[in-house]
């Protein structure tokens, strides 16, 4: 497996199903992040690496998220937008995901691995 890029986030990330919040804007409703999912997307992208070429193929993505508390639910899906236009043209590439969950009060973050797709890694007893 061919690693492309690893870094580290600082900062808890907000569960994306669990964010919105409903406002109203030019007389209609609509669904906005919540102000903890907003500042994470802010703190991300002053942390996240910009590739000088941006990744075009399918990959693989790797994250441990370690949570300050045991309360909010594994949910990798704000990162993955957050490494748009800077790892990967678009989060539809990640065809494969390993996402596990750490706790560790003091310091909330999360640990990313970028690696190549292979097909061929899928393990054989999920294979017809």
């Amino acid at each position: 497996m061919d690693k492309i890029v690893q870094f580290e986030v600082v900062g808890e990330p907000a569960s994306k199903a669990n964010s919105r919040k409903a406002v109203v804007i030019r007389g209609k409703p609509a669904f906005i992040k919540s102000q903890k999912a907003r500042d994470y997307v802010k703190a991300f992208g002053e942390q996240c690496p910009t590739l000088p070429e941006l990744i075009t193929d399918d990959v693989l993505v790797e994250i441990l998220i370690y949570y300050a508390s045991r309360r909010p639910d594994l949910d990798e899906s704000l990162i993955l937008d957050c490494m748009q236009d800077k790892i990967y043209k678009n989060d539809r590439q990640v065809k494969q995901k390993k996402i596990y969950w750490g706790l560790d009060k003091d310091n909330p973050r999360s640990i990313i691995r970028i690696f190549k797709y292979d097909i061929l890694n899928i393990p054989s007893y999920l294979v017809y």
